[in-house]
């Protein structure tokens, strides 16, 4: 981005980014993808105006404004879903403008984003699951990594962690016991049960971990001994998944989506579920459970004291 924008809306950037940190404890990945979002606005609107936009300008965006900012990224084959998150933090910048600067942001809450269609996540089958465990140990040449991949997809599967969350454990949360403490997104905590399968892959990968692994060092290592990226572990599910001949979204998050839904299966509370997945909403729970309607009913009438 070439065009220079104002001082005053450069501050007003930073000061609500600011707020966004402090009040909803937003990550810094969150915060980073706000500002390149908001900035593109203030950016457009400079353009289109062909002046810089100070804080009595962005006040006065119109309709026709909003139409254009997303007729311009409908130009750049920017696809709905995209569209709409931008959309959002735009939005979530006025609010906060508005109420700091005293004026209403009409035209931009009134603004739609296109529709689009939610893609559920499609968890893999129990069999799957554990083929995919089984064959990403497989995919290194040097047992020690194999064995890190390994624990990381069983984390991620037999905890229901994200792989930032299974990535971010540092040795001070060793050994693993039955439980294990994890903050997630928005700094939220939560206990998450830790099973036996689970704590032998780690310590199986830590008597080969030829790295010393202090308090404050990451659990899991690169091969030059450096935190482990998250990419790595993507490419080797993407290597199993193909030898394996599993879809395309046998990703990483889908062993965190195979945890709850298999999990569900077996007749687990969906608040219980919740909990562990560390959801904020239970909606977002339900979505990424796919279970089986049929299933569903047999579990109900087993465990629901009036069914029957």
């Amino acid at each position: 981005m070439t065009l220079e924008i104002s001082p005053a809306a450069r501050d007003a950037l930073e000061g609500w980014l600011t707020a966004a940190r402090a009040l909803k404890g937003n990550s810094e990945n969150t915060v980073t993808a706000y500002r390149t979002d908001v900035l593109e606005f203030i950016v457009f609107l400079t353009s289109h105006h062909a002046e810089p936009q100070g804080l009595a300008p962005l006040a006065r965006v119109t309709t026709p404004d909003m139409r254009a900012f997303l007729a311009h990224l409908r130009g750049q084959g920017i696809g709905s879903r995209t569209m709409a998150r931008k959309l959002s933090a735009v939005k979530s910048f006025y609010r906060w403008l508005a109420e700091r600067e005293g004026f209403e942001p009409t035209a931009v809450m009134m603004a739609r984003a296109p529709k689009f269609q939610k893609k559920l996540p499609r968890p893999l089958a129990e069999d799957a699951a554990k083929a995919m465990i089984d064959t990403v140990e497989m995919q290194a040449a040097d047992s020690w990594v194999g064995a890190r991949d390994a624990a990381v997809v069983t984390l991620l599967y037999g905890c229901g962690l994200r792989i930032s969350e299974a990535l971010g454990l540092k040795g001070r949360d060793l050994p693993l016991g039955e439980s294990l403490r994890i903050v997630g997104k928005g700094g939220k905590e939560r206990i998450v049960p830790v099973l036996p399968v689970a704590r032998r892959a780690v310590e199986t990968y830590l008597r080969l971990c030829p790295y010393e692994l202090e308090p404050d060092a990451p659990v899991f290592r690169g091969k030059r001994g450096g935190a482990l990226n998250p990419r790595l572990i993507q490419k080797v599910t993407e290597a199993a998944r193909l030898q394996l001949g599993l879809p395309a979204t046998a990703t990483p998050h889908a062993m965190r989506h195979s945890f709850a839904t298999h999990l569900l299966a077996a007749g687990g509370d969906l608040r219980a579920i919740q909990e562990l997945l560390g959801h904020a909403s239970l909606s977002t729970t339900q979505a990424y459970t796919s279970v089986d309607e049929v299933h569903l009913m047999k579990v109900y009438e087993a465990t629901h004291p009036k069914a029957g």
